[in-house]
């Protein structure tokens, strides 16, 4: 709680003179006696004792009208995020070849897996060297002979992040592919939509006449466009050629980041009814495809043969596109002068009542 006047509380100096002024006033008797002596002798009663808490009381309703006066308020400290950020849509191949196993710092995952916690560690941190992206706006399609948007463009990640984490491979064999095509064009899609609601809010807002939409302090501004592709596999499914649909990005400002996964020595463990068995999987990617969808964007490609590896090239893309965070504070106050007024009618009523009563004098 602070005072919108504090220099009213300079008045309260001027109490002590008062409380002076009125122990030393003399006041001439409205009733003569020939002597003194027989009064002197006569007993104090507890009236006359505590009549002086009328006075006191007087000086405490002085005090506090001006307490009141200096206005006492509360204030609660808001404040409003605006995010000049990166809309950021996370492509990942879940098709039956992902299921090779891959090496996640000792531990043997899915190829499937690997990507899930790292991207998890992506988007939230790892109080490591991944602050995460709070400020970004972030989807999640999967794609294997079909894409699909598993999360739409969102900035709360922990709905994205639940998502994430219940996504699996696929099992039916009819679904199973790689629609690199198909994927790409439809996070680009979504970017390109998420983009054009923000501009139709704002123009909105500038129909309206609420606010001027350049002069807007609070909400989300797109600063760029990203597509972070991950598949271990060669293009063999659905409509769109990939790099048709990398020519589609970059004339929307997007960029893509390709990763390939997978390695040489891949193997995927069976279990069987004679004991669990370890067959190799082989190498299936065509780099050269996800190399020249990502430098048609702008992007890069990287390749990851372990998690670590993985780890590294999402590190590089987190240093690449860089968020803004502005916070804006300002307060709102609510008036608190009022106990402190209710309290002086209180105090000043109790003590004329007191004065007229209990301890009323004569004269």
């Amino acid at each position: 709680m602070e005072l919108y006047s504090p220099w009213v509380l300079l008045l309260l100096l001027l109490l002590p003179a008062l409380a002076y002024l009125k122990l030393h006033r003399r006041t001439p008797a409205t009733v003569r006696f020939p002597s003194l002596s027989d009064i002197r002798q006569c007993p104090v009663s507890l009236r006359q004792r505590f009549r002086p808490l009328l006075s006191i009381a007087r000086f405490v309703c002085i005090a506090l009208l001006i307490t009141a006066l200096a206005r006492p308020r509360k204030g609660t400290v808001l404040s409003e995020i605006c995010t000049e950020g990166v809309a950021i849509e996370v492509v990942a191949d879940r098709s039956g070849s992902m299921q090779a196993e891959m090496d996640y710092f000792g531990e043997k995952l899915n190829r499937f897996e690997v990507v899930k916690k790292v991207f998890s560690d992506f988007i939230a941190g790892n109080k490591k060297n991944l602050a995460g992206r709070s400020g970004d706006l972030i989807g999640l399609i999967t794609f294997a002979r079909f894409a699909d948007t598993s999360c739409p463009l969102v900035l709360s990640h922990n709905v994205l992040l639940e998502f994430l984490k219940k996504t699996e491979i696929v099992r039916i064999r009819s679904e199973d592919g790689t629609g690199i095509g198909d994927a790409i064009a439809l996070a680009a899609a979504r970017l390109k939509k998420a983009e054009e609601e923000i501009h139709q809010r704002k123009a909105r807002l500038i129909e309206s006449g609420e606010q001027n939409a350049d002069e807007q302090e609070s909400g989300f501004n797109i600063k760029s466009k990203v597509i972070i592709l991950l598949t271990d596999g060669i293009n063999n499914a659905g409509r769109y050629d990939p790099l048709q649909a990398a020519e589609l990005a970059q004339k929307w400002g997007i960029k893509i980041y390709s990763i390939g996964i997978g390695s040489a020595q891949a193997y995927t463990t069976i279990q069987t009814p004679l004991g669990t068995y370890k067959m190799p999987t082989g190498q299936n990617l065509d780099e050269r495809l996800l190399k020249a969808v990502a430098e048609r964007t702008g992007g890069f490609y990287g390749r990851a043969d372990d998690a670590e590896t993985l780890h590294q090239i999402v590190k590089k893309i987190n240093e690449l596109e860089k968020t803004e965070v502005k916070s804006i504070q300002y307060a709102q106050y609510s008036e608190r002068f009022g106990p402190w007024t209710l309290g002086v009618l209180l105090m000043l009523v109790l003590e004329i009542l007191c004065r007229c009563t209990v301890f009323r004098k004569i004269p």
